[in-house]
């Protein structure tokens, strides 16, 4: 009888935290969908085509699109001709943001992509694996009367793909080419007020550079940037979450040193997952609002590789130490096969992003994929990356059957038990079909919502309201895999809760004074659970 109370006791708790976290939930999404705006911005940029007569072309000065102090500009290249022109003198300009309008740090980061206005001409056709030579340059300035101030310059070169979809005849001349995007910037930080863009396309016939592009009419550019709204909304999610999980982390971890014995792996594992969310949850972001860190995108990608790579680990260890037929359990060593594709996978990505975004620290133009080497090697490390994660899939899918193969075995057991003995063990069974449907759950969520978010429109709209469905699908995933850390904290912390001599010795089958908790591996000082002396036994028979 003690034993069922128990069991309903504990059955009742699961139901009310479950409510609790769905409600915390549901709130995670809305405040994405109904108070942050979508999260990024798209912003178009033509260049303005300016005359640079300066001798040698010093780059000291600074062509301005527009404004008091503006270039002398070319309407288009027919009249670069006309004057005589070459073009060598002529420097593609762009100002950002638009006129009348100011960056802010609340941007975080600016990505830029290119797009070339490619007209077809007989005597100047574009060749096939055509490449394009940029000299580029980047400057920043805080007010409307200072000096720009350069912050990088590069010579890069692009790969062109383009079709022509009308017969290449003289009837087509001046049609243009369908050309694909080109990668142009990206800087990791937007700490100034004001950008300015040089672009221009130095020509060298004896060495074939920029040779065979065909007739460029104008270089058009697309700004991307993160909403300052959202960043805001983002921040206060940050602030809110890493002192709720590290209190439960806390409390997790004081409840396992109040024990008699060391903490085992599971609990190990577990609370190494909460120390990765904590470091994901740290809102260090708000110093890039008063500095320049230009870093804080790797910055970003490494801190959510490592709370990845730790939660594919935590659940192919979830899963084995539920392996009750399982003699070998407890021991890190014992998973190398399931976790050596975690990290092979996890360390070619973090070489790939080195050589993406740590290189754009130094050169916000350069892209791994402008090169022949550099995409061999980029699709190399993204290849071996999706092996280990297919291996991974394959081994956590063969350790869930096992495990729930393992326990339709034990539960023919459950029927020769006392009525209290039984509710224990099928409760403990209960709460490890509960953790993997929540896990699945969360899984297909952030799968769902990931499609959801690239196929539609970007909102919604029902009457009034406008649900940004980017927005919601940031903040409620983020949410989601922080309630998910804190339910398995609270879950799988050990329980100090003592029942009495008479209850431990009578029905329930435990030791005095033994302590009860979810997990079925604990070992305690006075030896093994019942559910895993009891997995043992029919092990060994």
């Amino acid at each position: 009888m003690a034993g069922a109370i128990i069991e309903n006791m504990s059955t009742r708790k699961l139901c009310i935290v479950g409510g609790i976290l769905l409600v915390f939930q549901v709130i995670a999404f809305l405040v994405g969908g109904l108070i942050a705006p979508s999260p990024t911005t798209a912003v178009p940029y033509m260049s303005v085509k300016c005359i640079d007569v300066r001798k040698n072309h010093h780059r000291t000065k600074w062509l301005m699109p527009w404004g008091p102090n503006h270039c002398k500009k070319l309407k288009d290249f027919d009249e670069a001709v006309s004057r005589q022109i070459e073009a060598n003198d002529i420097v593609f300009a762009v100002h950002v943001p638009l006129p009348t309008k100011e960056m802010s740090p609340w941007f975080q980061f600016m990505l830029f992509i290119m797009q070339l206005d490619i007209a077809f001409k007989m005597d100047n056709d574009l060749r096939e694996n055509a490449e394009i030579t940029l000299d580029v340059s980047l400057a920043y300035r805080d007010d409307t009367f200072s000096d720009w101030q350069e912050i990088a310059h590069a010579i890069e070169n692009r790969k062109l793909k383009c079709t022509f979809s009308s017969p290449k005849t003289v009837e087509s001349e001046g049609r243009h080419y369908d050309c694909d995007f080109l990668p142009f910037m990206e800087i990791g930080s937007v700490a100034h007020k004001y950008y300015l863009i040089n672009i221009r396309l130095p020509v060298n016939e004896r060495k074939g550079i920029n040779v065979g592009i065909g007739e460029i009419k104008d270089i058009r550019l697309v700004g991307i940037h993160q909403n300052g709204g959202f960043t805001k909304v983002w921040f206060a999610m940050k602030t809110f979450l890493t002192p709720s999980i590290l209190i439960i982390m806390v409390w997790y971890w004081r409840r396992i040193t109040l024990m008699t014995r060391a903490p085992v792996l599971l609990e190990k594992v577990i609370f190494a997952l909460g120390i990765s969310m904590t470091f994901i949850n740290i809102p260090v972001e708000w110093f890039s609002i008063g500095f320049d860190w230009t870093w804080m995108l790797l910055f970003g990608d490494i801190r959510q590789g490592i709370f990845y790579a730790m939660l594919l680990s935590f659940w192919i260890i979830f899963c084995g130490e539920h392996m009750m037929d399982q003699n070998e359990r407890n021991q890190l060593s014992g998973y190398w096969k399931q976790v050596g594709p975690i990290a092979v996978g996890s360390f070619c990505l973090f070489i790939f992003d080195m050589c993406e975004r740590g290189v754009q620290l130094k050169n916000p133009f350069y892209s791994i994929w402008t090169t022949e080497v550099g995409t061999e090697l980029a699709m190399a490390f993204i290849i071996v990356a999706g092996i280990c994660l297919c291996l991974y899939f394959l081994f956590l899918c063969f350790m869930v059957f096992q495990v729930f193969r393992n326990i339709s075995g034990k539960q023919s057991s459950l029927p020769a038990m006392s009525k209290a003995r039984r509710l224990h063990y099928e409760g403990l069974i209960f709460r490890f079909k509960f953790l993997m449907l929540i896990t699945l759950a969360c899984a297909a969520m952030t799968v769902i919502f990931f499609i959801v978010s690239q196929v539609t429109e970007g909102h919604w709209k029902w009457g009034d309201i406008t649900i940004q469905v980017n927005s919601a699908f940031f903040t409620g995933i983020y949410g989601m895999w922080n309630l998910y850390v804190f339910a398995l904290m609270f879950l799988y912390a050990p329980s100090h809760k003592n029942y009495g001599d008479d209850q431990s010795n009578g029905d329930l089958g435990v030791t005095s004074g033994e302590e009860l908790q979810l997990t079925t591996t604990i070992t305690h000082v006075d030896g093994p659970t019942e559910v895993y002396k009891l997995a043992r036994k029919e092990a060994q028979e």
